[in-house]
């Protein structure tokens, strides 16, 4: 059997570290033994028109196998939310609770100060309404939102409460870039989640779960199991969002056609960047535009050591290819900061597991577990600082609220590609230098947060807070 049919055959399911990926057999779905089940995307949601945001935490189910009904939760729907599209300016927002425990709206990624951020210090009460009056002022970047209740974050972002957010300016059509929602340019929410024998998501995490985060037997994108992106003969643009609470993606496809980054968290890249392999960390972004045009379809794959399906493309020749040729350049003009910084902080992703078998302690930033009444650091507004960022014993993906930065080092060495841009997330296997600017405040009552983006660590107390004035 051919590599290609091995790993699209329904008799070759693959299992490899934990996650079970039922790539059905699709030749057979082509050839009408059986019916294609076609990947959707969110709903979209345009604020541009109005400058209004509504969104509505709710309790809701799911069957996302052929099994019962999963309890979920979501924004606006029963799994997940809208893809919500934002241009800068004014945005009146109100996010509504219907849920029976407090939940918040993180803007990830988001530049926006810290009465705006919801972080766990704005919890929305069940039954309140939170309405912040955001404006937005930032380049165009693929962002997202999530819940963010202290010690709750990992299960509600779990069963439901996230979703993406396009920042435009309307000018991608003059960079040459695909566009048009769900044809050629699809936002894709990758998720590992776990699921009983009988089909049900279920979430209970262990010790060794809370040490190593909380890992999936199953690939879901979109909310969606075993579905087959739709696309056209040219090049698409595939938004991805790394939605796992633990699992970190090493993507290539397995016909080995190459990716092209053009953007990461916080924007566009001066040029794409041809990679063959694109490594995705929790609460990471990238985009990506694919060529189409020619070859088969292809199946986007996990580990190259021991591949795993994430999702099978198909092509239609009926879909109308806007986008025929890579663009040259794009206007990404990640700034560089280098010299600029007026402190430097060293700041320790820890994991001491003598303090998690005696109760608490062992997960922290510099030794503290995070305290919601204790300000870690005060930055000065409008200011540059440099974070040396260490992990202790696995990768932690390291997240700072509020800000966007250039990785500086990973190891001593430059940065990978995928971080060469603005980045607000980034994997430190070992050890990272960032350089950050600080220009959303932030006081005492409403502080932003730099944390671990494995979520059973950040609510386990990998977190800390600072103020910016």
């Amino acid at each position: 059997m051919k590599r290609r049919q091995f790993l699209t055959s329904s008799s070759a399911t693959l299992l490899t570290a934990g996650i079970l990926s039922s790539l059905t057999t699709r030749r057979a779905l082509a050839q009408g033994t059986a019916p294609l089940v076609r990947l959707s995307m969110p709903p979209l949601l345009d604020t541009r028109a109005t400058g209004r945001l509504s969104l509505t935490a709710m309790a809701s189910s799911k069957r996302f196998l052929d099994g019962p009904a999963t309890a979920t939760v979501g924004f606006n729907q029963d799994y997940l939310g809208p893809t919500i599209l934002v241009q800068n300016g004014d945005l009146a927002t109100e996010v509504t609770n219907t849920l029976d425990e407090p939940v918040s709206a993180h803007w990830h990624g988001l530049l926006v100060p810290g009465e705006h951020d919801g972080g766990p210090h704005l919890a929305i009460a069940p039954g309140a309404t939170w309405r912040p009056e955001m404006r937005i002022t930032q380049d165009p970047a693929t962002v997202w939102y999530h819940s963010h209740i202290h010690h709750r974050t990992a299960e509600q972002v779990y069963f439901g409460l996230a979703g993406v957010i396009h920042v435009t300016d309307g000018r991608d059509d003059q960079r040459g870039l695909p566009s048009e929602y769900g044809v050629d340019d699809l936002t894709l929410v990758l998720q590992d989640r776990r699921f009983d024998s009988a089909g049900g998501i279920v979430y209970d995490p262990s010790m060794m779960d809370v040490m190593h985060g909380f890992a999936g037997n199953r690939m879901l994108v979109n909310g969606q199991a075993g579905a087959t992106a739709v696309v056209p003969e040219g090049i698409v643009r595939l938004r991805l969002l790394n939605g796992s609470n633990a699992r970190i993606y090493t993507l290539f496809f397995d016909d080995t056609r190459p990716m092209h980054l053009v953007a990461t968290d916080g924007g566009y890249l001066p040029a794409p960047v041809a990679l063959e392999v694109l490594r995705l960390a929790p609460g990471e972004r990238a985009e990506i535009l694919v060529d189409f045009a020619t070859g088969g379809a292809p199946v986007l794959l996990s580990d190259p050591v021991q591949p795993y399906g994430i999702l099978q493309f198909e092509k239609d020749p009926s879909l109308t290819a806007r986008i025929t040729r890579l663009p040259d350049r794009l206007d990404g003009a990640p700034e560089d900061l280098s010299g600029k910084e007026v402190r430097t902080r060293q700041i320790s992703l820890d994991m001491g597991m003598g303090g998690m078998m005696m109760g608490g302690g062992g997960i922290a930033i510099n030794g503290r577990p995070f305290d919601m009444n204790r300000i870690d650091f005060e930055v000065a507004l409008g200011s540059v600082e440099r974070w040396h960022v260490r992990s202790t014993m696995v990768a932690h993906p390291f997240h700072v609220h509020g800000v966007r930065f250039r990785v500086a080092s990973e190891n001593g060495a430059p940065p990978r590609p995928e971080n060469t841009g603005w980045k607000d997330t980034v994997l430190v296997p070992g050890e990272a230098e960032i350089l950050a600017r600080f220009d959303q405040p932030a006081s005492p009552e409403t502080p932003l947060m730099f944390h671990c983006h494995i979520l059973e660590h950040e609510d386990a107390g990998m977190m800390g807070q600072f103020t910016v004035s």
